[in-house]
C-alpha cells in the first residue's frame, strides 16, 4: 500500500515578495513548512540578493509552473557604471573599471540595441548546466567557462532615470530565460565603461504582481495558522495565458483519466493549447482538435476542503 503525503492536500499560488539575501529554494522550503503543504515549487528563480515577486505553486498548482515560466517578466533594477565584476552584479569582485560615463542620449539610443529577438550569454556564476554541472559551481572552482549565447526577447527596456553619474535606473519586459545581470554586464561594454547590477526587484511575473504579493515576514508571522490561506490564490491564475474552454459535466471524467474528450468553445484554434474548466475549475491542458481536447496535464478533482478561490 502506498505511503500517503505527508502535510496537508491543499493547492493553488502564494505569491511571495521575496526579501534579499534568501534563495528562492529556501522561500519554498519556508511556504511549504508554513502550509504545511504535501507539494511546493516556484516559477522561476530570482537570485539571492534579488527582491519581488516569486509566485510559489502548492499541490496541482506545480503542474502550471511551466506556463507561468514561460509568460512574460518585468524588472526594474540600477546598474553601477564603470565596474564589472566576475557575477555581474554587486555581489562579485571587482574585475575591471573605467572612468568613462556616458550621456543619458548615448544610453537611449544603445538600450534599442537590447529590445526584439536577441542573443544573450548568461553570466558564468549562473544556474546553466555544462556537461550536467552548474556553470555557477565550476566558476567558484575557479574555471573560465565559455558558454553559448541563448535567444532571448525583448519587448522593452527603458531609462527610468540617471539619479548620479554612476549609475542609471532601468526597466526590462522580457520572455523566458532573460539574465539581467547579462544585460547589464553587455550595456556597460557597449557603452565602453563596463557595469553591473546594483540592485534587481522583478515587479511582475505573468498574471503575478508585485503589489499583491505576501511579504516573507506575514509567511513568518502566520506560520502554522490558518490566516495564512486567505492569500492563497486558485490554481487557475497560473492559466492566464491560456485560452479556457468549458468542459461538460459528462465529459470530465475522461479528460482526467488522460483520454481525449469534447469541450465548448467559439474561437479556438485547431492545435492551440488549452486548459478546460468545469464550474471554473482546472480540469485538464491540452491540445484542441476538432470539438476535442487533448489533455498532456490532468488535474485531479478538488477536495471538499480544497481551498477557495480567495483574493491575494
Amino acid at each position: 500500500m502506498a505511503r500517503k503525503p505527508k502535510g496537508r492536500d491543499i493547492s493553488g499560488w502564494l505569491v511571495i515578495d521575496k526579501p534579499a539575501g534568501i534563495t528562492s529554494t529556501a522561500v519554498v522550503n519556508k511556504v511549504k513548512w508554513a502550509l504545511s503543504a504535501q507539494k511546493a515549487g516556484h516559477a522561476g528563480t530570482l537570485d539571492p540578493d534579488a527582491t519581488g515577486v516569486l509566485a510559489v505553486a502548492l499541490g496541482e498548482a506545480t503542474k502550471t509552473v511551466p506556463y507561468v515560466t514561460d509568460a512574460m517578466k518585468a524588472y526594474k533594477f540600477k546598474v553601477r557604471l564603470g565596474q564589472s565584476t566576475n557575477t555581474d552584479d554587486a555581489a562579485g569582485k571587482i574585475i575591471n573599471q573605467s572612468d568613462t560615463r556616458p550621456q543619458g542620449s548615448v544610453i537611449k539610443e544603445t538600450l534599442l540595441k537590447f529590445v526584439g529577438d536577441i542573443k544573450q550569454v548568461p553570466p558564468q556564476f549562473s544556474a546553466v548546466k555544462i556537461d550536467g554541472e552548474r556553470a555557477y559551481k565550476l566558476a567558484r572552482q575557479g574555471e573560465d567557462l565559455t558558454l553559448s549565447a541563448r535567444p532571448l526577447y525583448v519587448e522593452s527596456l527603458v531609462l527610468l532615470g540617471i539619479p548620479d553619474t554612476d549609475h542609471i535606473e532601468l526597466k526590462m519586459v522580457c520572455g523566458k530565460g532573460g539574465y539581467v545581470r547579462s544585460v547589464a554586464r553587455d550595456l556597460g561594454e557597449l557603452l565602453g565603461c563596463y557595469g553591473h547590477v546594483q540592485s534587481l526587484r522583478r515587479i511582475w511575473s505573468g498574471p503575478f504582481k508585485v503589489e499583491k504579493a505576501v511579504t516573507f515576514e506575514t509567511v513568518e508571522r502566520l506560520a502554522k495558522t490558518s490566516n495564512l490561506d486567505q492569500f492563497i490564490l486558485p490554481l487557475e491564475v497560473g492559466l492566464d495565458d491560456l485560452k479556457c474552454l468549458n468542459c461538460p459535466p459528462e465529459h470530465a471524467a475522461k479528460l482526467r483519466n488522460g483520454n481525449p474528450a469534447m469541450v465548448i468553445t467559439s474561437d479556438a484554434e485547431y492545435g492551440e493549447t488549452c486548459w478546460a474548466a468545469l464550474e471554473g475549475r482546472a480540469v485538464a491542458i491540452g491540445v484542441y482538435r476538432a470539438g476535442k481536447l487533448h489533455p498532456n496535464r490532468v488535474f485531479l478533482e478538488p477536495a471538499i476542503n480544497d481551498v477557495d478561490d480567495q483574493a491575494g
